[in-house]
């Protein structure tokens, strides 16, 4: 009997399900193949005694439509910086990865598959420089991975976003009120600039263009009368920075996380409309982890499906070192090392970014 092993690395995002689903499915197909996923990304490995569960058909019923993970997830520590408490209360990080693999060979795991973002990618890289063999999914509702298409889990966040700027619309032209949401998506702006042409937004910045307050400035006046009737909703990229300016982050303070909170983007452009004169009324609304959560939507669940699939059929053709990526129509594979060169950014210049101007849409710039 072979063994293929599944993990799930970094923030939840809908879809995750419906992709370890397919890897079961698909295995049940060939005779002599287990599934079993490792608890919390490689945490469930790295721990005593060590939390493995046996994915088969029963597991994996009827959870494509279910949001989360049935295996967890962790945006914390890791094979390369595994948490270690000192006697002074300090940590340091120790480098599992050796010991890792040498447990995996221990269980009888063939193959890894890794489903996660950019950083879970990198360990899989790493991983596989080190020998082990392994396969990555690519996982981020930010759509900022490269080599893909798309990721499934944008497109869910995107329609949760999308919602939230439908009921913004009608509570801000009921009350003449400014509305700025603020989305996910860290130094990209794609779940931003799609929400606001979808929800018809009146501004939209994002990380790529930084604004000019002035600019907005000029487009609000655009939907005020005389007498201060109108509306306007913005919708705001979490890592948007306006010209000259940085992105706002604070550090999350918890073990082992080396990522960076992002927040206060919509607060600060608030505060920036009301210093250069505006007299309408503003609120800010973050949607936060909204967007991670709940069901995804169909899209979402079918390229997972077909990532799953997919990811599986590269285990039996012995492609380590790849990770499955979509490329329109076909699902392919391409080496872990093209999709961490860099991020997935949206171009100034871009067809949707023209689409988006072309309705009228501001970016500040």
């Amino acid at each position: 009997m072979k063994r293929v092993l599944v993990a799930t690395g970094g923030g939840d995002c809908p879809g995750l399900n419906a992709v370890i689903r397919a890897v079961v499915k698909r295995a049940s197909q060939e005779k002599n193949w287990e599934v079993i996923g490792s608890i919390q990304s490689f945490d469930g490995i790295l721990k005593e005694p060590s939390e493995i569960r046996v994915l088969d058909d029963q597991a994996v019923k009827g959870i494509h439509y279910q949001g989360g993970t049935i295996i967890g997830t962790t945006t914390k520590g890791g094979p390369f910086a595994w948490p270690v408490k000192m006697n002074d209360g300090t940590y340091e990080f120790a480098d599992r990865s050796d010991e890792m693999i040498r447990k995996l060979g221990y269980m009888g795991v063939d193959a890894v598959i890794n489903i996660g973002g950019d950083g879970s990618q990198r360990i899989s890289q790493k991983l596989y420089e080190k020998g082990l063999n392994i396969i990555g999914v690519p996982k981020t509702i930010d759509n900022d991975l490269l080599a893909t298409d798309f990721t499934f889990g944008y497109q869910t966040a995107v329609e949760i976003a999308t919602d939230a700027v439908d009921k913004l619309k009608t509570t801000a032209a009921s009350h003449n009120r400014i509305f700025i949401l603020e989305v996910m998506g860290r130094d990209a702006g794609w779940i931003a600039l799609s929400s606001a042409v979808a929800g018809g937004a009146e501004v939209c910045v994002i990380p790529e263009i930084p604004y000019d307050i002035n600019k907005i400035v000029e487009k609000i006046e655009t939907r005020y009368t005389r007498e201060g009737k109108g509306f306007a909703v913005i919708v705001i990229a979490e890592g948007a920075k306006p010209i000259g300016g940085e992105v706002l982050a604070d550090e999350y303070g918890e073990i082992g996380n080396p990522n960076l909170k992002l927040s206060g983007a919509s607060d600060r452009l608030a505060q920036e409309l009301k210093d250069v004169g505006i007299k309408a009324d503003i609120r800010t609304t973050v949607l936060g982890h909204l967007q991670r959560g709940g069901i995804p939507c169909a899209y979402d669940r079918i390229l997972a499906t077909q990532f799953g699939v997919k990811a599986f059929e590269m285990v039996l053709q012995k492609e380590f070192g790849q990770m499955v990526a979509y490329r329109h129509p076909d699902i392919v594979s391409v080496p872990i090392t093209e999709a961490i060169s860099s991020q997935n950014f949206v171009a100034p210049d871009s067809q949707l970014v023209r689409t988006a101007k072309g309705i009228g849409i501001s970016f500040g710039d």
